[in-house]
């Protein structure tokens, strides 16, 4: 039958939940709404339970994006499936959301470049390369501003998230024939994208405790950058 994972993302705008057995996706729901993932999440996970008839009992696994992404996204899914786990006993089964994306391209010869919008004229980059059934990372995920990162491409390469819709036109006019897209359904990160790596990971043990899991957050919160920028303390700032 194989296994059962329930998977959440809410690293990206369009956040999702889905239910999978073994190499087969049992139920999904894609929401690419304005409304927050804390309004969406639970009722989703509700209605996704109610569809299929699943309990946390039945689960082997609960996978989860754990970023790079929104910063409130992400925690809204780790803290999520953190409580889960602890009412459950689950094993929790981290996955990169760009590491996730590159696998909704399946079987490139090529590089796939998986790109998030960061904001700030930035985006979250990670480089990969199909090996062995899997993208395999080609370099440490990043924030960038993209004019850096195409300067540093000189090989065809296959763009695929939503970072990659954003800078569509940039792309195109720094690389030319060079770069190649994939088709706009493409470019949403689904939940269920995330099944083959949590999958694998749970058969190589590869698993993570509810106090271990932390979420991927690469660049710096605005509240941390604020902290660090504070005068030392007993320093007057005039």
């Amino acid at each position: 039958m194989g296994a059962r994972l329930l998977l959440i993302n809410t690293a990206t705008p369009a956040g999702g939940v889905a239910l999978t057995r073994g190499e087969t996706v049992i139920g999904e729901l894609l929401l690419n709404l304005k409304s927050t993932h804390s309004d969406r999440l639970l009722p989703s996970l509700q209605q996704l339970c109610a569809d299929t008839g699943a309990t946390l009992a039945d689960l082997d696994g609960i996978g989860v994006a754990v970023g790079p992404g929104s910063f409130t996204g992400v925690r809204v899914g780790v803290a999520t499936a953190k409580g889960l786990a602890f009412a459950s006993g689950k094993p929790l089964l981290p996955v990169s959301s760009l590491q996730a994306l590159a696998g909704q391209v399946p079987g490139r010869g090529e590089p796939v470049c998986a790109l998030l919008d960061a904001r700030k004229q930035q985006v979250y980059a990670g480089m990969f390369q199909w090996q062995e059934g899997q993208p395999a990372a080609l370099e440490p995920e990043r924030v960038v501003d993209p004019e850096t990162l195409l300067d540093e491409i000189g090989e065809e390469t296959f763009f695929i998230g939503d970072g990659a819709v954003v800078y569509r036109t940039l792309i195109t006019r720094r690389l030319g024939g060079r770069a190649r897209f994939a088709p706009w359904p493409c470019h949403p990160l689904r939940a269920s994208s995330l099944g083959p790596l949590a999958l694998a990971a749970l058969e190589a043990g590869d698993v993570c405790s509810p106090a271990a899991l932390a979420p991927v957050y690469i660049r710096p919160s605005e509240a941390e950058i604020l902290f660090a920028r504070r005068p030392p303390e007993g320093v007057l700032d005039c």
